[in-house]
C-alpha cells in the first residue's frame, strides 16, 4: 500500500495521531495535499520557519509549536475533517507542556474529527505518548516512480538506456530517495552525456558510507579468483541465476576454519551474479541514545529491503550477537537480534543473507534453525586439489615462478598460500623459504579447528563437494619449530 492509501484509511478509522517517518518532506506533503482536495478534508501545516499554514491560521505565532496545537480546534470546521501536519516535530517533544498539550489534542479528535500529522524522519515518541501515535512509513520510490524520474531527467534521444541496461540502471537506483535519484540521474548526465549506472552507483555509495550503517562493496573478484568450494560455488548460483517463479532465495550460513574463504566467497557472490553486496557492520549499529540501536537496525535492513536485489553480507556474525545472552547491555543486543530473527523470517525482498562464522557455538541456536537460511555450508581446510588451484591463482597474481618448489601444505588455509606468496614477491624469496614466515592456523589452533570439524560432520553441507560433510579421519598437524628466514 502506498502512503495515500495508508493515510486514507488511518484517518477513516479515527486514528487522530499519526506519525509518517520520511526524509522527502516536500513529496509526502504533496501526497497528503491531494489526499485532502480528493476527499474534502481541511489541511494545515506548520514548520519551525514559515510558522502555521493554512485556512484562519493569522492568528497563530510563527515559530510557537505549542500555538500551533492550540490552534487546531480553532481551524477545524463544525463538520468535516481537518489534519494539522507538523514538520520536523520531533524536535520539540521534549517539552513536558508540549507533550501534554499534544496529548489532550490527539484524544480531543476523536470528538471533532481532527487529526496531528508529525511528519519526521525519524520515529522517536515520548513514552507518554505511545499509545497515541500510529507509525506510517513514505516509502522510497518503486522501479515506476524511479523510471519517470530518469524520463523527466533525460529528455533528449538517446539519454535513457532501453532493454536490459534500463533494468539494470533501476536495479542500481533502487534504494535512493527521489531527491538523490534525480542527482544522480542528471550527473550522469552531464558528466557522460546519457544516463548510465556509474554516476549512480557512485552516489548510492556516498550515501551508504554516509549513514554509517552499511557500506557497498564494488569489487572485481569473481568466483574465478576464488580456488575450490565448488558445491557452494554451484548452491548459490544456481539459487540466485535460476529462480523458481515466487520461491525467493533466502541466504546461506558460511561456518569454517578462519583463512578458507568465507569473507572473499560472500563478496565475490555479488560480482558472479551481478547484484550489488552490503556489508553490514552489526558493531556500528549500536547506539549510545535509548532506542537507537533498535533504530538503527530496522533503517539498515529497509535499505537493504531497498537496494533489493542484493547480496547482505554479515561478517564473523556470533562476535556481533555476542551479547544476546547477557544482560550487561540491557537488552538491546537481545532486541536487536530479534529484529533481525524477525527480518529474516518475514522479509519479501530478493536479498541474499550470507553471514560468516567461525564458532557456532556462540550462535543462539534460533539463529541457525530451519527456514533461516537455504543452506550452512562447512568451509574445511581445503584438500589437495583445491591447494594446488589457489597456489596456481596466487602464483601468477604475484608474478612468480610456476615452476618453483612448493612448501609443505598439507594443513594450509587458502589465506596461508596466500600469505607465502605475497611475501615470496615481498622479500624476493622462494616459496619454500617464504614459509617459514607463515604458521598455518590448524597448528596455532589445532584445539579449536579439530573441535570445529567434528562439531561440523553430520550437521552442515559440505562446500567442496555435494552432500553432508563427513570429517572422517582427521589427521593432525605437524607440530614444527618457527624459525626465522634467512636472507
Amino acid at each position: 500500500m502506498t502512503l495515500t492509501e495508508r493515510l486514507q484509511e488511518s484517518v477513516r478509522a479515527c486514528f487522530t495521531g499519526l506519525w509518517i517517518e520520511s526524509h522527502e518532506h516536500q513529496d509526502a506533503l504533496l501526497e497528503i495535499q491531494q489526499l485532502c482536495r480528493q476527499e474534502g478534508w481541511q489541511l494545515a501545516t506548520w514548520d519551525i520557519d514559515q510558522g502555521l499554514v493554512g485556512p484562519g491560521a493569522a492568528a497563530a505565532s510563527a515559530a510557537d509549536p505549542l500555538s500551533a496545537i492550540r490552534s487546531l480546534g480553532a481551524l477545524a470546521p463544525p463538520e468535516g475533517t481537518t489534519l494539522l501536519v507538523l514538520q520536523n516535530f520531533h524536535r520539540f517533544l521534549q517539552s513536558a507542556e508540549i507533550v501534554q498539550t499534544l496529548s489532550r489534542q490527539i484524544l480531543a479528535g476523536k470528538q471533532n474529527r481532527t487529526f496531528i500529522v508529525v511528519l519526521a524522519p525519524v520515529v522517536n515518541i515520548p513514552v507518554e505518548l505511545e499509545k497515541l501515535f500510529l507509525v506510517l512509513e513514505h516509502e522510497l520510490p518503486g522501479r515506476d516512480q524511479l523510471a519517470e524520474i530518469a524520463r523527466g531527467i533525460g529528455t533528449e534521444q538517446g539519454d535513457l538506456p532501453s532493454g536490459g541496461e534500463l533494468g539494470t540502471l533501476l536495479d542500481a537506483a533502487s534504494g535512493l530517495t527521489r531527491y538523490e535519484a534525480e542527482g544522480a540521474f542528471s550527473l550522469s548526465l552531464v558528466r557522460q552525456g546519457r544516463i548510465t549506472p556509474d554516476a549512480v552507483w557512485e552516489l548510492k555509495t556516498r550515501t551508504l558510507r554516509k549513514s554509517g550503517l552499511m557500506s557497498l562493496y564494488r569489487g572485481e573478484d569473481s568466483f574465478d579468483s576464488l580456488g575450490g568450494l565448488a558445491a557452494l560455488k554451484a548452491f548459490c548460483r544456481r539459487s540466485l541465476l535460476h529462480p523458481r517463479g515466487r520461491t525467493k532465495p533466502k541466504g546461506v550460513l558460511l561456518l569454517g576454519v578462519p583463512g578458507t574463504g568465507k569473507s572473499a566467497f560472500a563478496k565475490a557472490l555479488g560480482r558472479e551474479t551481478g547484484r550489488p553486496t552490503l556489508c553490514l557492520d552489526i558493531g556500528a549499529l549500536m547506539g549510545s541514545l535509548v532506542g537507537q540501536t533498535e533504530q538503527n537496525i530496522r533503517q539498515a535492513l529497509r535499505i537493504a529491503d531497498a537496494m533489493a536485489p542484493c547480496v547482505l553480507f554479515i561478517d564473523e556474525v556470533e562476535k556481533a550477537l555476542s551479547g544476546v545472552s547477557g544482560s550487561g547491555d540491557s537488552g538491546v543486543s537481545s532486541r536487536l537480534f530479534g529484529s533481525l530473527l524477525t527480518w529474516m523470517n518475514d522479509h519479501m525482498s530478493d536479498v541474499y543473507l550470507v553471514a560468516t562464522c567461525n564458532d557456532i557455538s556462540r550462535l543462539p541456536p534460533e539463529f541457525s534453525r530451519a527456514e533461516r537460511f537455504d543452506g550452512i555450508f562447512f568451509l574445511n581446510l581445503p584438500g589437495q586439489s583445491e591447494r594446488e588451484a589457489i597456489w596456481r591463482l596466487y602464483v601468477e597474481q604475484f608474478g612468480l615462478d610456476p615452476d618453483q618448489k612448493r612448501p609443505a601444505d598439507e594443513h594450509w588455509t587458502g589465506a596461508e598460500i596466500r600469505a607465502c606468496c605475497r611475501l615470496a614477491a615481498l622479500l624476493d624469496l622462494p616459496l619454500a623459504q617464504a614459509a617459514q614466515n607463515v604458521v598455518p592456523v590448524a597448528v596455532t589452533a589445532a584445539e579449536s579447528v579439530d573441535r570445529l570439524r567434528n562439531w561440523a560432520s553430520g550437521r552442515c553441507l559440505s562446500a567442496d563437494q555435494p552432500g553432508i560433510y563427513s570429517a572422517g579421519s582427521l589427521s593432525k598437524p605437524p607440530r614444527r619449530k618457527i624459525t626465522p628466514s634467512q636472507n
